[in-house]
């Protein structure tokens, strides 16, 4: 108890929501596309313009925004909410996982602080605070920054995206359903911390493409998390990466 009670308490600054900001430049680039892409792909598949820019400012998950769309009709049952509830389930429930490390880091916040930072958490920003937290930093702002800057950028670019849908008939003629992969796939450079990643990285890479290879729908989401995840954890060595 007196370690505990010894440990920096964090805290949150405008500074460090700055700081944030200008960690998060290189992942701007790619956000603005996938969120532009979203909106492509709403527009394609019928969605209002009112009711893609809610989707992007109440659900702000971009992954599971986009796969959603891939269950989405126009005639609603029970059945078909369950099946893209449990679709959405499924693809963000890393963010279980992801939340659960900010704990150590952020638990002792106040509560008015830090459940509604928690909505801001994507993949980019939870990576930035990481790669921040592991160098001693103790700034929440870190990851509440980046958090809200990628709001407003999501929202707003699903705008010029719906507009440009109605224009384009097939979007994968143009590469759009090749964005998610590419954004997640820049997303894991900054987590590489050496070749203890190599064996838990190729692992989940190999069971994903066997799963969606054998079976249909998103099972190869949660398969390749697990895989990679058991793989980190039995090899020698996995407690000091």
């Amino acid at each position: 108890m007196s370690e505990a009670a010894g440990r920096p308490r964090p805290f949150v600054s405008r500074a460090g929501m700055m700081l944030g900001i200008r960690l998060s430049a290189p992942f701007l680039p790619g956000i603005i596309v996938f969120g532009s892409a979203f909106g492509t792909s709403a527009a394609q598949k019928g969605l209002t313009l009112t009711e893609t820019v809610l989707s992007s400012a109440l659900v702000f998950a971009g992954a599971s925004q986009l796969v959603s769309l891939e269950l989405w009709r126009d005639d609603w049952d029970f059945a078909s909410v369950a099946a893209i509830s449990l679709l959405v389930f499924t693809v963000n429930a890393r963010m279980i996982l992801m939340g659960a490390s900010l704990h150590s880091w952020a638990g002792s916040l106040p509560g008015r602080t830090l459940w509604p930072s928690l909505y801001l958490l994507t993949d980019a920003n939870w990576i930035i605070s990481e790669r921040y937290r592991r160098e001693g930093g103790l700034d929440f702002g870190v990851m509440i920054g980046p958090g809200i800057l990628f709001w407003f950028i999501w929202v707003f670019v699903a705008v010029p995206g719906y507009l440009l849908g109605s224009f384009v008939e097939d979007p994968r003629r143009f590469g759009f359903d090749f964005v998610m992969p590419i954004v997640f796939a820049g997303m894991c450079v900054p987590m590489w911390k050496g070749r203890q990643d190599l064996f838990p990285w190729l692992a989940a890479g190999v069971a994903s493409a066997l799963t969606a290879a054998l079976f249909s729908g998103y099972a190869f989401i949660v398969v390749g998390a697990l895989t990679g995840a058991l793989t980190a954890a039995i090899l020698p060595g996995a407690d000091d990466a």
